[in-house]
């Protein structure tokens, strides 16, 4: 029997984020922007999500993903660390990607 688990549009979006991120950090590497940068995204982006999958199947019924992942961290599991690390610097990343391309637009 399946366990709870998060909206279906929870999980959209965030497939949608990590595809979008995943495409747009492989297109800043061959444009030769930020690479360095986007190549840590890119690795963020394949390894954060299997991490997760994998710690998570053996969650209980009644926590969804989320649930578990903070009950993981409180006690300081390291892929939840990772996990949680890995996500805020795909943001951080996002962020300093659109400052770049909005300081090209200006010149």
């Amino acid at each position: 029997m399946y366990g709870e688990t998060l909206p279906s549009w929870f999980w959209i979006i965030y497939y949608l984020f990590l595809i979008l991120t995943f495409g747009t950090s492989i297109h800043s590497v061959m444009r030769k922007r930020m690479i360095r940068l986007s190549i840590i995204a890119v690795i963020s982006t394949l390894t954060v999500p299997v991490v997760g999958l994998i710690n998570s199947i053996g969650r209980d019924k009644d926590l969804n993903e989320m649930e578990y992942m903070a009950a993981q961290l409180q006690q300081g599991s390291i892929w939840a660390i990772y996990m949680l690390i890995g996500f805020f610097y795909l943001l951080v990343w996002w962020g300093i990607y659109l400052l770049n391309i909005r300081s090209r637009e200006q010149k």
